[in-house]
């Protein structure tokens, strides 16, 4: 039995097997590993989930990974959840509104020290007349105490925290494993609820991949992300956020065989069932599929890929 195009492009991308049963109220600290507190921040939406999780690691000395957005009541539950304990370190995944703009609230009350890979910043050189799609998302603010680097390992009392550069989502995002433990936390490189958005020229498809596999190789059985539930047997499921980006690809190319297209008819031929108040964020992660088929050299488009362009299959 043959298949239609639809039938083929849905079984390229609905390879995820998702979990978003999520029932942690915000502002209830909750311990989800042992030594491992986290906060739910009430900031739901379409691209945060129930809201970003803060996660608080030790105790007696800890560090706080991601401590959200500048939500006064988030702050106040966070300060509150490590009363009479000295917060060492704030760790930021990546500058998105969502993640980091608490972090100046949490240092100016606890004078910890915060870390991440650097301040926000596009992940390729941005073409003529182009600005930063995401502006309104990025915290352009955030400069951390101490530029952390690939592979560095900062000690607090209970654990050590190892840096992993992720690259992908955002030019800056970083990874933070857990010494001697199962636990990752991947930030919105890799989410149980749904896949990440990867939107030019703030993120990079090429990036985003080699990202993946170097998780890939990783030993981490478990990631507490930045928006959802745990995620259990991690290797399998990076297998799977990796398969459902080649069936991204692979849907891409399969409706160029068809014809030249622009974006919007993209997204409209390989999103079934998108809703659709993230169309446009699926138009930019199509973008970024495109940049990185151009630089591959299987698809081409009339000057610089962009938004408004028009693709075809590389003659």
């Amino acid at each position: 039995m043959t298949c239609s195009r639809a039938q083929l492009i849905h079984r390229m991308t609905n390879d995820i097997t998702f979990d978003r049963k999520f029932d942690l109220k915000p502002g209830q600290v909750e311990e989800v590993a042992p030594g491992v507190r986290r906060l739910l921040c009430d900031n739901p939406s379409p691209f945060t989930f129930k809201g970003t999780v803060s996660y608080i690691v030790g105790r007696g000395e800890v560090a706080i990974i991601d401590p959200g957005p500048d939500e006064p009541a988030h702050v106040a539950a966070l300060l509150d959840a490590v009363r009479n304990e000295t917060v060492a370190y704030i760790f930021i995944t990546h500058t998105h509104v969502d993640h980091s703009p608490a972090t100046a609230a949490i240092k100016a009350a606890t004078g910890a020290t915060t870390l991440g890979e650097g301040p926000h910043r596009p992940a390729r050189p941005l073409n003529i007349g182009e600005a930063p799609r995401l502006d309104a998302s990025a915290d352009t603010d955030f400069r951390p105490d101490h530029a952390i680097a690939d592979g560095e390992v900062v000690a607090i009392k209970d654990f050590a925290v190892e840096a992993i550069a992720t690259p992908g989502h955002t030019a800056n995002h970083m990874a933070f494993a857990l010494r001697g433990t199962e636990l990752l936390f991947p930030g919105d490189h890799v989410m149980g609820w749904n896949t990440s958005i990867v939107a030019p020229p703030d993120g990079a498809m090429s990036d985003y991949m080699a990202s993946l596999d170097k998780l890939s190789r990783r030993s981490e059985r478990i990631y507490l992300p930045g928006h959802g539930g745990a995620i259990h047997d991690a290797e399998g499921f990076v297998k799977q956020y990796i398969a459902h980006r080649l069936g991204r690809e692979h849907a891409i190319l399969a409706r160029l065989h068809e014809g030249e297209a622009d974006i919007p008819a993209l997204v409209q031929a390989i999103y079934t069932g998108l809703d659709p108040r993230l169309v446009g964020a699926a138009g930019l992660t199509t973008l970024a599929h495109l940049e990185d088929l151009v630089a591959r050299g299987l698809v081409e488009t009339d000057g610089t890929p962009a938004i408004a362009g028009h693709y075809r299959l590389r003659r």
